[in-house]
């Protein structure tokens, strides 16, 4: 894509796509606010509550500011009432100034988002009970979220992992970096991780729970690597799960995606997932890209 041309009447060397423009929205709860202190911290300008109508008027300021504001975010969610319902105009807004902007959508499960609702003691901004109000946001957010270019599951992150989340996405110093890869191995009885852009099941293969002598090993144990790795079948899954990343993944870069959060997930993922997570993040690796990886629930019981 180019670069964007400078617009009628924007200052000289101030062009439309020199400004980073994040809009940052999801669930109430699920931690916009540390997400927006923690933004700022990275030097972007951040406004929050921002009624959808006047997105672009704000633009327009922006991109009269000669430069002295550069990274934006604006938080939108569903406590501009019926002013969100504005906000796809305000995307097409946008579009039509030639700003390209990022959706980061922040996600958690309903058991955790009450939780914290309870600990605050806290009403949900839809009002009735605080799981209606869940609810009732998701489905109104569901639009957003299938928009969003990086959505973050908080429901088991720390503040300081939040934290390094948005670092790993939006420090500006690896703004024209490749593709960085998150690759999170997880457990399917303890729930698929909300973020994952892409899921992979390796629940087929010979599982090492049944072996006693490896059953209390972890999953990055020489034994359990070596136990998982000796089938045929998990050498010709790793060979064709690696063929289908190295075809998707430079089309996710053409098309503009920063960040892709990979799930590999097992039974309780202790074992398998972790295996093959761990060789997949070498392979990433091995490919030029960028890679974090997080053993979900390797302390679950």
């Amino acid at each position: 894509m180019g670069r964007a041309q400078p617009a009628a009447g924007s200052p000289a060397g101030i062009a439309a796509g020199d400004v980073e423009f994040l809009i940052v929205t999801g669930l109430s709860g699920a931690g916009k606010s540390l997400a927006t202190h923690f933004l700022e911290d990275l030097g972007f300008f951040c406004v929050d509550n921002l009624p959808p109508a006047l997105v672009p008027k704000f633009a327009e300021i922006v991109r009269e500011s000669q430069g002295r504001i550069r990274r934006v975010a604006l938080v939108i969610d569903v406590r501009g009432g019926e002013f969100f319902n504005a906000v796809d105009q305000a995307f097409t807004a946008l579009d039509g100034m030639g700003i390209r902007f990022q959706i980061l959508f922040l996600d958690a499960s309903d058991e955790v988002l009450v939780r914290r609702f309870e600990e605050t003691r806290r009403k949900h901004p839809l009002g009735g009970s605080v799981l209606d109000g869940i609810r009732s946001e998701r489905r109104r957010l569901q639009p957003l979220k299938e928009r969003a270019h990086k959505i973050i599951d908080t429901s088991t992150l720390s503040a300081r992992e939040l934290k390094e989340e948005l670092a790993e996405a939006f420090l500006r110093a690896r703004r024209e970096r490749a593709l960085t890869v998150s690759v999170v191995t997880f457990g399917y009885k303890h729930g698929i991780p909300l973020d994952a852009d892409l899921v992979f099941d390796v629940r087929f293969l010979p599982n090492p729970h049944y072996v006693e002598t490896l059953r209390a090993l972890p999953g990055n144990s020489p034994e359990v690597r070596e136990f998982v790795l000796r089938w045929d079948q998990t050498r010709e899954f790793q060979r064709r799960l690696h063929d289908l990343l190295g075809y998707l993944l430079p089309q996710y870069t053409a098309e503009g995606k920063t960040h892709l959060t990979i799930g590999i997930g097992c039974t309780g993922g202790k074992h398998r997932s972790v295996v093959i997570g761990e060789d997949l993040a070498r392979f990433l690796r091995g490919s030029g890209y960028g890679v974090r990886i997080k053993h979900r629930d390797v302390r679950k019981e």
